[in-house]
């Protein structure tokens, strides 16, 4: 009786601590982010030397326009988390649509971004303006390739979700896309409050 308890225990630790999707994603998530985060400490070291210019700067960027584009990224990754839920739970005629939701916030955060930059090109704002923009244009311009291979990732997930190849027993590949999705949005989380309100 008690080893029959012990083995339930330890098969419920082991389920629980089963790492999500393959190990080999979250290696590349961390090396992704410590790049991230080197371009980071940068722009915090430059904007201490010259802090009046890094303020004025982003007086320019459009903060309501950032914070929409948070919330986009928000939900779409909601969208992933309960597309992953519903392959678990076997309700796999709900994977597809919302890995399609999800792809949509993609391209809806992606046109957000494309007007932002022909704005600023409009006002004769570019990289090369100051260190400010130099970074904006980096960080965000990174970001930006970053979400489009997460859609390119959330658009293959959606066409084998489509054929039902996400199920509870077969969830490594959805896991796998859905980590690397999260990243871009915790990518965004950060990018947000450092360049558009930090001041």
């Amino acid at each position: 009786m008690l080893a029959a308890i012990a083995n339930a225990f330890s098969e419920k630790r082991t389920k629980t601590a089963r790492i999500p999707g393959d190990s080999g994603v979250f290696l590349f998530v961390l090396a992704d982010m410590s790049m991230f985060g080197l371009f980071f400490l940068s722009f915090i070291y430059e904007r201490s030397k010259n802090v009046p210019l890094f303020n004025e700067s982003r007086l320019a960027l459009d903060v309501n326009l950032g914070a929409i584009n948070t919330i986009i990224l928000l939900t779409a990754s909601w969208f992933v988390v309960v597309a992953v839920q519903a392959a678990k739970r076997g309700k796999l005629n709900y994977v597809a649509p919302f890995l399609f939701l999800g792809f949509v916030c993609g391209a809806v955060f992606g046109g957000i971004k494309i007007y932002e930059y022909a704005d600023k090109i409009q006002s004769g704002i570019s990289m090369m303006s100051n260190d400010f923009f130099m970074f904006y244009f980096i960080l965000t311009g990174i970001h930006f390739i970053h979400v489009i291979a997460g859609m390119v990732i959330l658009a293959v997930l959606w066409h084998n979700a489509r054929h039902k190849r996400y199920h509870g027993e077969n969830c490594k590949g959805l896991e796998s896309g859905a980590t690397y999705w999260h990243m871009v949005d915790l990518l965004w989380i950060i990018i947000f409050p450092v360049l558009y309100m930090l001041g």
